[in-house]
């Protein structure tokens, strides 16, 4: 290990005990020292929620978020199920395969309302055999937070929380008389992801892989960052395009298709 790479592993590992405990033993590599370093366990944190969401009218439509949080899950269908709940029937099966996620590992389930959502999560956060949850709803409060994290330790599943308001709800409620969206949470981490223009591969017109502008803004014991990624065929899920700070590789291409089904 060079030098630089022993003095983020001794930062992080501070900055983990400064936060009131030691570095998780349990974390999903991204393959990149760039995006693993500011996380205390050299990846991202397995055994606990990510609270996941978008801008403008990715609040709505979740597409770049819910994308994000597949990939993030695949790894782990190895290992077991996947279960995603949602609020509306709109998950699109086509899509998820496109992102090459195992269709044969997932659960689907689908909520009356947010209440429900939130309960359904929970329950399969604990149930075994669930090596990873996914669920919709616009807000979190800390309670229900606790209730997810602790959820998450009885059987060591990850769970991603995509923040997803319903079409022509009205901001600032996950649901009427529910916690306001401001409200805080124990997620392990938070992100908020935007589509980023693919790139084709040379002497091939048309998509690329996927992108995403990924911004994380908390990261209990590490520190936040920006990136632009894509997907990997490799090792690793996701790989890093560039550094969002060091310089923007942003190129006017189409987008990879949603996972969402569009209405009508």
């Amino acid at each position: 290990m060079s030098r630089a790479a022993s003095f983020d592993a001794l930062r992080a590992a501070v900055a983990a005990m400064e936060a009131g405990g030691a570095p998780a033993k349990a974390a999903l590599s991204f393959g990149d020292i760039r995006l693993d370093r500011v996380f205390p366990a050299g990846g991202l944190p397995l055994g606990c929620w990510h609270e996941l969401g978008g801008e403008g009218l990715e609040i709505e439509t979740g597409a770049a978020a819910g994308a994000f949080a597949a990939v993030l899950a695949m790894p782990l269908a190895s290992r077991g199920a996947v279960v995603w709940v949602s609020r509306r029937d709109d998950l699109y099966a086509p899509g998820l395969a496109g992102l090459g996620f195992p269709a044969e590992r997932l659960i689907q389930v689908q909520a009356r309302d947010e209440a429900q959502a939130l309960a359904a999560l929970e329950d399969a956060l604990g149930a075994a055999g669930v090596a990873a949850a996914i669920g919709e709803a616009e807000a979190v409060d800390l309670t229900v937070g606790r209730r997810l994290q602790l959820a998450c330790e009885r059987r060591g599943a990850t769970g991603f929380l995509i923040r997803r308001r319903l079409f022509g709800a009205p901001p600032g409620k996950a649901a009427p008389g529910g916690p306001p969206a401001t409200a805080g949470s124990a997620a392990a981490t938070r992100w908020t992801v935007a589509p980023s223009p693919s790139e084709p591969a040379p002497g091939m017109p048309g998509l690329g892989v996927p992108r995403w502008r990924v911004d994380l803004k908390r990261c209990r014991g590490g520190r936040p960052g920006s990136w632009i990624l894509e997907m990997n065929d490799g090792a690793y899920p996701l790989r890093v395009v560039t550094q969002l700070g060091d310089r923007q590789l942003e190129t006017a291409q189409p987008q990879a298709p949603s996972i969402w089904r569009r209405a009508g």
